[in-house]
């Protein structure tokens, strides 16, 4: 019994001798984990682990509070060429002691892995894929630009080599099949070269097919097969080699053979080479047009800035922009970098990033977002995000790992086609050897056309294609719709999705409240209490203080000062102007104060029947006003709600305000249901019972306080107008402000979905019922044989239907587009995307 692998894990958190403590004692009592010793010094762990010990190591870490440090890196892995190839390299990097978690896509040729700091390296991880036969190399920045021109590189190669095969196989086909179709062309080739020549003069052409456009088939197809793990390469290799080899020992060994079998399969072998490599070249010219968004979006990205240093403009690099730095932008030009404008003004086209058509004013102090338009003004502006730190680079990183994400449907398939290969070679034995036994004469002759045909027929290429295909062309589309998967399993998620909750500011609503109501209690002033809750609310960063503060503004109250902020979650804020404690807030806040609000309670309903937020204000002990907020419904919200339903989903909306005011707006939008009076920390327990109904959520969202709930959901939506927390809690974000994007997300996904549905169902389909077919099931009834040459069409063809499936996922057209009613986008929406 070998020795358990030593592994060593880079610990984070730990600060003194008790932390060590609890680490030791915690991975002591893992299974599988032995002779543990924790070092402070150095941050470190060190034990040894039994296959599966160190994920459940990691995962015990991240349970005591102190998380070992992990890195992903995205690997090219070369000579993938079918399913059973992505589930050898998969195996074989999740064998690496330390590593985390593997996703291989067949249709990117790449896989990311997920590794434990200290617990292996990335060479550790080329290695094991280049000893599992699958050279890799890590993928630098812009990995999909060098992918998409590798693509087209193998297909101008594998387009040569079809066509010098085809050259060859040519007199080969028409000299055989021609003189089998065409008696009076086999008499002419009998009576003139004679058909020894003939078959030398098929084997010397055949033989320039298979040793050269061919022998990759047998370089890497023989191997694997030799290391007892065959891929589709060994399937080919195999069922030309038997064609061949038969034919040579018909053509120069006759006496081996019975006279009644005596024929020669050159055809066969030669043209299987030509069908196969234009399959290939098809699928690498389908597969280089699946990257085609994000190639879209690298499009954005400019290669030059005009700075500003020194007082003279120099033109630099894009890659030598710094922080800071000064950026001269002239009318017509595509803005470098994301940054912050200092002087100058005018009109800049953001469609390519938020989908908004109408172009966004922009003056100093406004943000701009690198891969946008200017119109026709000027102006400088301070870079603030560069290189892989900009709004852009962070989309086409989002689209890049959504794309390369494995769905849970991928994982049966996997399961399946990593044993088919075998299953297939044991089926193509099994074949022979019936037809040996109890096939009519010539058996030998049948056999072996039914062994090459299944081998030939079978490959699996179509099935690992099926899936990864439909997300890379699905996740892309999606990002030019503005809807970005940042967690690849959310398009598998979200078609299971049966209700979607919705935060109701900023998400329903336009998120900018406005004052519409003052109700002053007996004995006070407007201006006097205007100018006292101004100057409390001023302070806060809650949307209704910011209208309460814009309304003093607005009426020119006097600007007072507050001292002694306080701020409640969820009840309201307080603070002391000239000497008076002022109170502003829910009626909780002041039922917490001792505070009655009964003299209010008729005029508070009316308001919340209304739509308004109702808040109180209170002066020194006494309850001085009722306040109305509204906060407008976008315009596109009712569309946009109607729109779910139109596609069977239940809408429900959470928000704090009371149930009067949430009802109002429900009826004026269409919502399910409504949840009301929820604090901060209650969001979560909403979405709770909503899952209690049984269907999965969705939750959309923009604030702080959403991040909780967008973690918790089923699907966590974040609107891209929002903060970066929420976004980063978020499965999916929506660079749009408002509903239309949760709409086009739905349809992405189911439309994804039922893609990648169709594409394993005619992937297994086709294997279901071909390979019968090629092994003879239609021959006694029928006296029908597949022929391998019809075999190797039909193969090559699935792959292409496969991926041509794939591709019309391009033409998903958005569920609302921007014609239709459009709510208002703050010009900031796409800075919200980076940190």
């Amino acid at each position: 019994m070998s020795a358990r692998p030593k592994v060593t894990l880079s610990v984070q958190g730990m600060s003194c001798a008790s932390c060590v403590g609890r680490v030791e004692r915690g991975l002591a009592a893992v299974d599988g984990i032995g002779d543990v010793s924790v070092n402070l010094a150095t941050e470190s762990a060190q034990f040894t682990a039994a296959p599966g010990g160190t994920a459940a190591a990691v995962e015990k870490l991240e349970q005591l509070g102190y998380p070992a440090r992990s890195r992903t890196v995205s690997l090219n892995i070369q000579s993938m060429s079918c399913a059973s190839c992505v589930g050898r390299v998969d195996k074989a990097l999740n064998a690496v002691p330390g590593v985390l978690s593997v996703s291989v896509n067949l249709a990117s040729e790449t896989a990311s892995v997920s590794y434990a700091e200290g617990a292996t390296t990335v060479q550790d991880l080329l290695k094991a894929s280049a000893d599992a036969g699958y050279p890799a190399s890590v993928a630098e920045a812009g990995a999909t630009q060098d992918r998409s021109e590798r693509k087209e590189e193998e297909a101008r190669d594998l387009s040569r080599k079809m066509l010098v095969a085809g050259a060859f196989a040519l007199p080969v086909f028409l000299i055989e099949m021609g003189g089998h179709a065409i008696p009076a062309l086999h008499h002419l080739i009998a009576s003139t070269v004679g058909q020894q020549a003939s078959w030398v003069l098929q084997f010397v052409l055949t033989t320039i097919v298979l040793a050269g456009p061919g022998r990759i088939f047998y370089l890497k197809g023989i191997p694997a097969l030799l290391k007892g793990a065959p891929d589709m390469n060994s399937l080919v290799a195999v069922g030309t080699g038997a064609a061949y080899l038969y034919s040579v020992v018909a053509t120069f060994m006759p006496e081996l053979l019975p006279s009644g079998v005596r024929a020669v399969y050159f055809e066969a072998a030669a043209v299987i080479v030509v069908l196969i490599l234009l399959g290939r070249f098809l699928e690498a010219r389908a597969k280089g047009r699946t990257g085609e968004a994000i190639r879209k979006l690298m499009g954005l990205q400019v290669k030059t800035a005009r700075v500003l240093r020194d007082n003279e403009t120099l033109e630099v690099p894009i890659d030598s922009l710094g922080l800071g730095d000064i950026v001269v932008v002239r009318p017509g030009e595509r803005i470098a970098v994301d940054g912050e404008v200092m002087d100058g003004s005018s009109h800049v086209d953001e469609s390519m990033i938020t989908g908004e058509p109408l172009p966004v004013v922009k003056s100093a102090g406004s943000a701009v977002t690198g891969g946008t338009v200017n119109g026709a003004g000027g102006f400088r502006f301070k870079a603030t995000r560069v290189g892989a730190n900009t709004t852009l680079s962070q989309i086409i990183r989002m689209v890049e790992e959504a794309q390369g994400a494995k769905l849970p449907i991928q994982g049966l398939v996997d399961r399946i086609t990593l044993w088919f290969v075998p299953a297939v070679m044991t089926a193509a034995v099994l074949t022979v050897l019936a037809w040996l036994i109890a096939g009519p004469d010539p058996a030998l002759t049948l056999a072996l056309v039914a062994g090459v045909s299944v081998l030939i027929i079978a490959c699996p290429c179509a099935m690992g294609l099926a899936t990864p295909t439909s997300i890379m062309v699905g996740t892309g589309r999606a990002a030019e719709m503005g809807v970005l998967f940042r967690k690849g399993d959310a398009l598998q998620q979200l078609a299971e999705t049966g209700t979607v909750a919705l935060d109701k500011t900023g998400t329903v609503t336009q998120g900018r409240p406005e004052l519409t109501d003052l109700v002053l209690a007996d004995g006070f002033d407007r201006d006097f209490v205007l100018s006292r809750i101004a100057a409390v609310e001023v302070l806060s960063e809650h949307p209704v203080g910011e209208a309460i503060a814009r309304a003093a503004v607005n009426e020119g109250v006097e600007r007072l000062e507050a001292e002694g902020f306080t701020s409640v979650t969820g009840h309201g804020v307080g603070g002391t102007v000239e000497g008076l404690r002022i109170l502003v807030g829910a009626d909780r806040l002041m039922e917490r104060e001792g505070l009655s609000t009964e003299a209010f309670a008729e005029k508070e309903t009316e308001l919340a029947k209304r739509g308004r937020t109702v808040l109180y204000a209170a002066v020194d002990g006494r309850v001085a006003a009722l306040i109305g907020v509204a906060d407008p419904v976008k315009p596109s919200s009712r569309a946009a709600i109607a729109a779910l339903h139109d596609q069977g989903l239940k809408v429900a909306m959470i928000t704090g305000d009371k149930r009067e005011t949430a009802e109002a707006i429900a009826a004026e939008t269409g919502i399910d249901t409504v949840i009301a009076g929820v604090l901060p920390d209650g969001k979560v327990a909403a979405l709770k019972a909503l899952q209690g109904e049984g269907s999965r959520i969705a939750f959309v969202g923009d604030g702080i306080n959403d991040a909780p709930a967008l973690a918790y959901a089923d699907v966590g939506i974040a609107i891209g107008t929002g903060t970066d927390v929420a976004i980063e809690s978020a499965d999916v974000v929506l660079m749009s402000g408002d509903l239309r994007g949760v709409v086009n997300a739905f349809e992405v996904s189911r439309r994804t979905m039922r893609n990648i549905r169709e594409n394993l169902f005619w992937a297994f389909a086709y294997n279901t019922a071909l390979i019968p077919v090629a092994a003879g099931v239609l021959y006694p009834a029928f006296g029908v044989l597949l022929s391998p040459v019809l075999a190797a069409g039909a193969m090559a063809l699935s792959s292409v239907f496969v991926l041509t499936n794939a591709l019309r996922l391009r033409r998903i057209a958005p569920a609302m587009d921007e014609t239709e009613t459009r709510g208002t986008v703050s010009a900031d929406a796409p800075a919200m995307l980076a940190e």
